[in-house]
């Protein structure tokens, strides 16, 4: 057995203070998304997207995020996936990023909703080749005998769209979470973290400190 629980960090890195916050948590999740960027860390825009099933069960999957904008976080997938499942029963969801080398953690709770038709077709022609085809080649989430099944049917694909324009699928596309929510963590020395909230009430923003 793999002993853990003797692991310790101590986090002194940086500090966080109300009256330094941004009043739109939207654009203080861009500052520390480009602080990330230029840290150079790996998959910046990665987040951890939490949905819970028909039967409440809660789960859990990284995911990218491909948009952030005042309305919203966006990402995208095949709308037949265990997640699209989950969404299409129950809307609100919840996004994490997390930052170890900067000490740095935001969560965003909201209700997702497909974007439109056009949204999703315009970033599915930014995609590389190869991707637009994986989009078509997997049906997420369903069980497969065998990874040739994929790699037979990629083949069959890129030779139908050599040098066409790959349409998109109807069972693709993207969605974005409308946030109610944000925390934003940063590790302190001893765990005593700093937690700044922003919850949305009556269309605007409060601001306040949890203890860690």
């Amino acid at each position: 057995m793999i002993k853990i629980d003797s692991f310790r960090q101590n986090y002194t890195k940086n500090s966080l203070e109300e009256s330094k916050m941004l009043q739109n948590p939207i654009f203080q999740l861009e500052q520390w998304l480009e602080n990330a960027i230029e840290s150079k860390i790996l998959e910046p825009n990665a987040m951890v997207l939490s949905t819970v099933d028909i039967e409440n069960r809660p789960h859990a999957r990284v995911v990218l995020a491909k948009g952030i904008s005042e309305e919203g976080i966006q990402f995208f997938t095949n709308y037949n996936s265990n997640k699209a499942q989950d969404l299409e029963k129950n809307k609100q969801a919840c996004l994490t990023f997390f930052y170890p080398e900067m000490e740095r953690q935001v969560r965003i709770e909201g209700i997702v909703d497909k974007i439109t038709l056009q949204e999703s077709e315009k970033y599915f022609h930014s995609r590389p080749f190869e991707s637009q085809i994986g989009a078509w080649v997997s049906n997420q989430s369903q069980v497969i005998h065998s990874r040739e099944i994929l790699e037979d049917k990629q083949k069959e694909l890129q030779l139908q769209f050599k040098d066409k324009v790959v349409p998109l699928p109807d069972f693709w596309g993207g969605y974005i979470l409308k946030p109610t929510y944000f925390e934003f963590w940063q590790g302190r020395a001893n765990r005593l973290h700093d937690r700044i909230v922003y919850e949305l009430k009556n269309n605007k923003w409060e601001i306040f400190r949890l203890a860690p």
